[in-house]
């Protein structure tokens, strides 16, 4: 039996305190510009994506903060940098939009996670607007709520 192949869809890494620190507006979907090694390293999973933010410069959009650790197995004639900046694809038109949004009050771009894509690194981005501390409590009340909700339901169904 050979061994399972990872789904091609799958999710690499997930931003999960973008979700806490911003109400989201608009996500787009945009291609990234990679180096090898890099590829080799999402693959297995060697990437941190909680510090990472978009940065507009030029009119293009580049992703900042994003760790991705090289492998041991990086070759010598190459010097991998893990903090690198990348560029992120998407069309003008929407580009042009989102900078617009984003020169508004208020509003920045945040990544929220990296998946595949017909074998193809794609990152989902979000225009945002950052919370409040008391939206950032209500969202931990809702949270808890949940929770002693699902916890009633299990004893329950005991």
């Amino acid at each position: 039996m050979a061994p399972k192949k990872p789904d091609p869809t799958a999710r690499i890494a997930d931003n999960k305190k973008a979700a806490y620190n911003y109400f989201f507006e608009e996500r787009h979907e945009a291609g990234m510009v990679l180096h090898g090694w890099e590829v080799k390293a999402l693959r297995e999973g060697k990437v941190q994506l909680t510090d990472g933010y978009v940065l507009i410069r030029d009119g293009e959009l580049y992703l900042l903060g994003c760790q991705i650790q090289a492998l041991k197995t990086a070759s010598t004639h190459v010097s991998p940098d893990a903090a690198r900046t990348k560029k992120l694809l998407l069309k003008k038109d929407e580009i042009k939009r989102l900078i617009g949004k984003v020169e508004q009050k208020g509003y920045t771009l945040v990544p929220l996670n990296l998946h595949w894509k017909n074998g193809l690194v794609k990152c989902e981005i979000a225009l945002a607007k950052g919370k409040a501390e008391h939206d950032k409590r209500d969202t931990i009340k809702d949270r808890e709520g949940k929770r002693e909700v699902e916890r009633a339901m299990k004893s329950r169904n005991r």
